[in-house]
C-alpha cells in the first residue's frame, strides 16, 4: 500500500468553462518540470489555455506530475493527487490526469486506489495524455519549450534515463535506460531558448558524464559543451548530476577554456567509505574520489563543488559514517546536501534489511551539516570585501537577490543586496562588493561600474 492520510484542502466548484484551461502540477526535481514544460508547450500548441501550479480555481482539468523517488516524495505525490480527487468528486474540476514517476512505477496499484484519475501515463507517455486531451503530439515543437522559470534562466535535460545499478536508486525502474538527445537537437533549444532571453543554462540528466556513450560510442559531453558555449546570448553553463566513476576529465579542461561554462560541478558522491560504496555499488573507491577532486581543483582553482551524500544506507556501521564524517570535514566542499536512505522496493538495497533506525538517519545527516555549515561560514567570510559578479533572480522584500557562478538555483547561497540603497534590473547580470556573510548567504552593495 503507498496511500497516505488526506491533507485537508478548501474546495471551490468551479463553472461551467466555454473553454478547457489545464493546470499542470509539477512536483519532484528539475527533470520533472522540464517534462511538465513540454506538456504546456505541446498542449499550448493545440490552443489549450494552460496554466503552471496555478492556485486559481477556474481550470477544468488537471495533470499531476508526479516523483516517485523517495518516500517522502511519494507520500507529497500521493497526498496531491488525493487532494484532486477529492475536488473532481466535489465538482471542482472535469478531468483529472497523472503521469510522471510514482505514475510510472505504480500505475496498477494506483489505479485501484485512486480510481477517480481519468487516467494515469508514465514518464514516457506524452503522446498518449496529449491523445487523451484530444490534442496532437507536434513533432516540429520539439526543441521549442515555454518555460515555468524566471526568463533569464532554464534546465536543458541532455539525457533520459540511466543505465547504473545503484543498489539505493529507483530512478531506472521509473526513467528507463540512458538515452542521449543528439547534440545538434541541443543546440537549437538553447538557440531558441536564448531568443527567449535566457541567459543561463543548468545542464541536467540522471547522469550528466554518461552522455554520448549511447549514440556516439563515447562520451561526449566535453564537445557538447563547446557547441552550447557557442550560442549566442548563453552567458552561464551549469553541470548538474555528475557521476564519479570513470568521470571524463576534459570537462575540467573545457571549462577552463570557456568562460561560458560555470566553475561548478554537481557531482553526487554519496558516501566515503569504501565498504558502503561497495554496498552501494558506486564503482569508486574514496581515494579514487579524492583524486578526481584534487584533479578538478588543480585544473580550475577556483571550482565550485556540489556534492550529495547518503545516511543510513543498510549495514551502515556508526565507524563507517565517522569515515564520511572525516571526509567531509577534510574536503572542505563548497555546497553539500544529505538524504537519509529510502528503503525502496525493487532496488538492489531492499534485499538487505533496513537495519539503520528513522532516528539514526536523522541524527547522521544533521551531523553531516553541522559539519558543512561550519565550513560554508568560513568560505562565506572568506569572501567579505571581495567584488562578484552576480546574477538577480527576483526582489524579496528589502532585498534584491541573486547568485553568483557557484550557485545553482533554489539549492546553493545567494546574495542579498539592500533594494533601498541599490536598484538591479531581474535577470541582470552586476557586480557585488560583499560586505558581510552568514552560514549560507552573502550580503553587498552594488559595485558602480
Amino acid at each position: 500500500m503507498i496511500l497516505v492520510s488526506l491533507r485537508k484542502f478548501s474546495i471551490v466548484k468551479t463553472k461551467t468553462l466555454k473553454q478547457d484551461k489545464v493546470n499542470v502540477i509539477t512536483l519532484g526535481c528539475s527533470k520533472n518540470l522540464v517534462d511538465s514544460e513540454n506538456i504546456i508547450t505541446q498542449l499550448k500548441g493545440n490552443d489549450y489555455d494552460v496554466v503552471h501550479d496555478s492556485n486559481d480555481e477556474d481550470a477544468n482539468i488537471v495533470i499531476v506530475n508526479t516523483c516517485g523517488f523517495i518516500d517522502l516524495a511519494k507520500e507529497e505525490s500521493v497526498n496531491t493527487i488525493l487532494e484532486y480527487a477529492e475536488v473532481k468528486k466535489d465538482g471542482g474540476i472535469e478531468k483529472l490526469y497523472v503521469t510522471g514517476c510514482l505514475s510510472q512505477r505504480y500505475k496498477d496499484q494506483l489505479e485501484e486506489e485512486i480510481p477517480e484519475v481519468d487516467a494515469y501515463f508514465g514518464t514516457l507517455e506524452l503522446p498518449g495524455l496529449l491523445a487523451k486531451l484530444n490534442a496532437d503530439y507536434k513533432h516540429e515543437l520539439i526543441g521549442e519549450r515555454i518555460t515555468t522559470t524566471p526568463q533569464h534562466f532554464a534546465y536543458l535535460k541532455i539525457s533520459e534515463g540511466c543505465n547504473r545499478t545503484c543498489s539505493f536508486c529507483a530512478i531506472p525502474l521509473m526513467r528507463g535506460k540512458h538515452i542521449s538527445r543528439p547534440i545538434e537537437e541541443l543546440v537549437k533549444e538553447a538557440q531558441n531558448l536564448a531568443r527567449m532571453g535566457v541567459k543561463e543554462l543548468m545542464l541536467i540528466a540522471q547522469e550528466l558524464t554518461y552522455y554520448g556513450l549511447d549514440i556516439y560510442k563515447k562520451r561526449e559531453l566535453p564537445r557538447l559543451l563547446h557547441a552550447l558555449a557557442d550560442v549566442e546570448g548563453i552567458e552561464w553553463i551549469r553541470l548538474h548530476y555528475a557521476y564519479p566513476s570513470k568521470f571524463p576529465l576534459d570537462i575540467f579542461a573545457v571549462m577552463a577554456e570557456r568562460k561560458e561554462i560555470c566553475n561548478y560541478l554537481d557531482i553526487p558522491l554519496q558516501h566515503a567509505s569504501d565498504t558502503v560504496l561497495e554496498r552501494m555499488r558506486r564503482q569508486i573507491t574514496q581515494q579514487e574520489t579524492r583524486d578526481l577532486i584534487a584533479y578538478a581543483r588543480q585544473k580550475v582553482p577556483n571550482i565550485t563543488i556540489r556534492t550529495t551524500l547518503l545516511v543510513g544506507h543498510p549495514g551502515e556501521t556508526e565507524a563507517e559514517f565517522q569515515e564520511l564524517c572525516d571526509f567531509v570535514a577534510d574536503m572542505h566542499f563548497e555546497r553539500v546536501g544529505v538524504f537519509q536512505y529510502s528503503h525502496e522496493e525493487n532496488t538492489i538495497a531492499y534485499d538487505f534489511e533496513d537495519d539503520v533506525a528513522a532516528e539514526t538517519k536523522a541524527e547522521r545527516a544533521n551531523r553531516i551539516m553541522e559539519i558543512q555549515q561550519e565550513i560554508s561560514f568560513a568560505k562565506n567570510q572568506a569572501k567579505i570585501g571581495q567584488t562578484l559578479n552576480v546574477l538577480f533572480d527576483r526582489k524579496e522584500g528589502e532585498y534584491f537577490v541573486g547568485r553568483t557562478e557557484g550557485d545553482s538555483p533554489e539549492v546553493d547561497n545567494e546574495v542579498l543586496v539592500n533594494a533601498k540603497n541599490n536598484y538591479v534590473r531581474i535577470g541582470d547580470f552586476a557586480l557585488v562588493k560583499i560586505t558581510d556573510a552568514q552560514d549560507y548567504d552573502l550580503f553587498g552593495e552594488l559595485v558602480n561600474n
